[in-house]
């Protein structure tokens, strides 16, 4: 569950930690005050799209952390497990700054968006205040179904089935096009291949034939400097060992040659004699290893004109031409051999029908078992929250074609009177019932689901009296077992928590700043008042905050 969230410089937020426990958490204040600062907060942390508008003004970035015990969680230990991560502990951290980058961190190692948003599936699931509206479209109904029966892995698998079905199928059609296009295709491959061929580009013969050709294009100004350098290194008057041997002659010849600093230079010149001596041989080497040859390098330069040439009719870089011969001869034989690849393909398509079929079949069952308990849940729920007369029906028909989710077309169905038959429910519910019918769905959802932190963001618009305490003492009944945290305008459903935040927006000088802080019992009567009473705060209303609280409280739930 999460345990703590703390943000710096978020929106209107400037510095804030906020510690958070297990049962029912209600989050409650003035509209317009930042309730959905906390929820966008800690949606950055699962992964969810940022942007430069989320760093508060004139701060360089905003940082956002959220930590999670997760010693009750499997699938998440292992998802930090396989990717050697620490699994005494979760943190997850995101930092965006003002010029809208974002880097995350998963237990203090850098991570990618989607893996803090692979994580977070393992660690919150939220209900948005608009899932009533989603209800309406009925691509959703199959999901909720699912998600309901559990059968995520074998939805999974079918999909993959169907998409390398189809993909099967496609490789098919294309196979099986127009004859004359596909012996177009076969003439200008082979051309092409045979054209590659004939040109027997070698690899790395390019690299070697520009060398060569650079080498064969300058011999006779190599030969021609490399001569004379090695006259003035040799030459028989004026040349660097005739002028080193004259001098040397000329030192030896003085007294006391052999000491002092003359031996030293004696010795210098001595060794320069060597140099020069080994020099001269090197370059008179070179020389005589320096050919020139005008036939190899016309045929050179003519073998890089055609591979240039070659390279352009392909609209390719020359040194590209060898990966493109290959892939070419590829695709020309993988086109030449189409007979036994359409007989074997066809095979491959039969087999991955049939085994779409069975495992379509297959969650097919499970949907239909599934939606008769689905269906009672909801019923059950219904009858909670002052809808007992209605009737709710999931029905679950075989589609006119397949699809990558399965046979199963599913439909939520609703009768609001009795007497009357089960409708679709754009055409049935009201505004109110369709929240209130929203919530249900939910509370059943979040009741199979085996993550242990619940959010949900104002899912109880649209009730109020009696029904409002009634959807307070679900989500309390949710949080009994788990980590619930509600945002929600209604003092009846604020009263049934186990815990309680509030939030206001202060204005200070030229900054508006949002505050927010677990209120103790006096404040959360305080605040219950507020919701209850408006502007002005009397010892009866009061009264009224501080009875409802209590009664809360002391309810079995």
């Amino acid at each position: 569950m999460l345990t703590q969230l703390a943000i710096q410089d978020y929106a209107i937020v400037d510095c804030l930690e906020l510690d958070f426990m297990s049962g029912m958490t209600a989050i409650t204040g003035e509209t317009g005050a930042g309730k959905s600062i906390l929820l966008g907060a800690l949606g950055l942390c699962l992964g969810e799209r940022a942007d430069a508008g989320s760093v508060r003004h004139d701060c360089p970035r905003t940082d956002i952390s959220a930590r999670f015990d997760i010693a009750h969680l499997p699938a998440a230990q292992a998802w930090l497990e396989t990717r050697e991560l620490p699994t005494d502990d979760c943190l997850l951290r995101r930092a965006v700054t003002a010029n809208g980058r974002s880097k995350a961190w998963i237990n203090g190692q850098p991570a990618t968006i989607s893996d803090l948003k692979a994580l977070g599936e393992c660690l919150v699931q939220v209900h948005g205040q608009h899932a009533h509206q989603a209800l309406l479209r009925e691509d959703t109904h199959l999901t909720l179904l699912d998600d309901y029966a559990g059968l995520g892995k074998d939805v999974d698998q079918l999909t993959e089935t169907y998409r390398q079905w189809q993909a099967a199928r496609r490789r098919l059609k294309r196979l099986t096009q127009d004859d004359g296009e596909l012996e177009a295709k076969r003439q200008l491959l082979r051309y092409q291949v045979e054209e590659l061929d004939q040109l027997a580009l070698a690899s790395g013969e390019l690299d070697l034939l520009e060398e060569e050709q650079h080498t064969l294009a300058h011999a006779e100004e190599s030969l021609r400097e490399t001569q004379l350098a090695a006259d003035c290194c040799a030459g028989e008057e004026g040349g660097a060992l005739f002028l080193l041997n004259q001098a040397f002659t000329h030192l030896s010849a003085l007294p006391g040659a052999d000491k002092g600093t003359l031996a030293n230079t004696l010795a210098m010149l001595r060794d320069a004699r060597i140099q020069v001596e080994e020099a001269t041989s090197e370059l008179n080497q070179l020389a005589a290893a320096t050919e020139l040859d005008p036939e190899r390098l016309a045929w050179v330069e003519e073998r890089l004109g055609d591979i240039h040439r070659v390279a352009r009719k392909h609209h390719v870089a020359p040194e590209e031409l060898c990966a493109l011969h290959a892939q070419l001869k590829t695709e020309y034989h993988q086109l030449d051999s189409g007979e036994q690849d359409l007989e074997a393909l066809g095979a491959e398509i039969a087999a991955l029908r049939e085994h779409w079929r069975a495992q379509a079949k297959k969650v097919s069952t499970a949907r239909q078992q599934a939606a008769k308990r689905f269906g009672k849940d909801v019923q059950q729920q219904l009858a909670f929250l002052a809808m007992d007369k209605a009737r709710f029906e999931v029905a679950v028909s075989q589609r006119d074609s397949a699809c990558a989710m399965g046979m199963d077309h599913v439909q939520f169905l609703i009768s609001a009177n009795p007497g009357q038959p089960a409708r679709p429910l754009a055409k049935v519910a009201s505004g109110g019932e369709l929240s209130r019918l929203s919530l249900a769905i939910q509370v059943v959802a979040a009741t199979h689901s085996t993550i242990p932190s619940l959010v949900f963001d104002e899912v109880d618009v649209g009730v109020s009296g009696a029904t409002a305490e009634i959807v307070g003492k679900l989500l309390r009944r949710l949080g009994d077992t788990g980590q619930v945290m509600t945002v929600t305008h209604l003092p009846q459903v604020a009263a049934q928590a186990h815990q309680h935040v509030h939030i206001e927006k202060q204005a200070k000088r030229d900054t508006t700043l949002t505050r927010m802080a677990v209120l103790d019992e006096g404040g959360r009567i305080s605040e219950l008042a507020r919701m209850l009473g408006g502007v002005t705060l009397s010892e009866q209303t009061l009264a009224h905050a501080r009875e409802m609280l209590h009664a809360s409280q002391r309810a079995p739930h």
